[in-house]
């Protein structure tokens, strides 16, 4: 059994530097290719317009794809920070269901119940339930408020 796990690990180990290596090959081919064509269209617009006129067309193309680059990487940070606080949400909503619906806590619940009696406790359930509610309405720590 051990075996057959290590030699799954082995051959998806290969898989994976197999696809690394063919994903390497083909970036540097694009990056070869896109060097190309920036030279020639740097020899076009020399040509055609001049040097200046070249360098600052070369330099906006550069630019704008930068910019565009930027934009996407603020926008896929933003979505992975949202997934995130999704996951976390649903990790912890999670937990809080499976610790409630667990027969021994809710043994022990039934037995508190019993012990001190149904109406001694509605009073301290509704003490609980404001601290927990103050305490939700507090916030976390590691969130920072909005400065408006």
């Amino acid at each position: 059994m051990l075996q057959k796990l290590i030699d799954d690990l082995r051959g998806s180990a290969d898989s994976l530097v197999r696809l690394a290596s063919l994903a390497i090959a083909i970036a540097v081919c694009l990056f070869i290719a896109v060097a190309f064509l920036c030279a020639a269209a740097f020899v076009y617009v020399l040509q055609n317009y001049g040097l200046l006129e070249a360098c600052l067309a070369g330099a906006g193309v550069f630019l704008l794809a930068g910019i565009v680059g930027a934009i996407g990487y603020a926008v896929r940070k933003k979505q992975a920070k949202r997934e995130e606080a999704v996951r976390r949400a649903q990790a912890a909503k999670s937990s809080m269901q499976a610790t409630l619906t667990d027969p021994m806590v809710l043994a022990v619940g039934l037995q508190a119940i019993r012990t001190i009696g149904f109406r001694r406790l509605v009073p301290l359930l509704a003490i609980g339930g404001v601290a927990i509610g103050l305490l939700a309405r507090r916030g976390h720590p590691d969130e920072t408020p909005d400065a408006e």
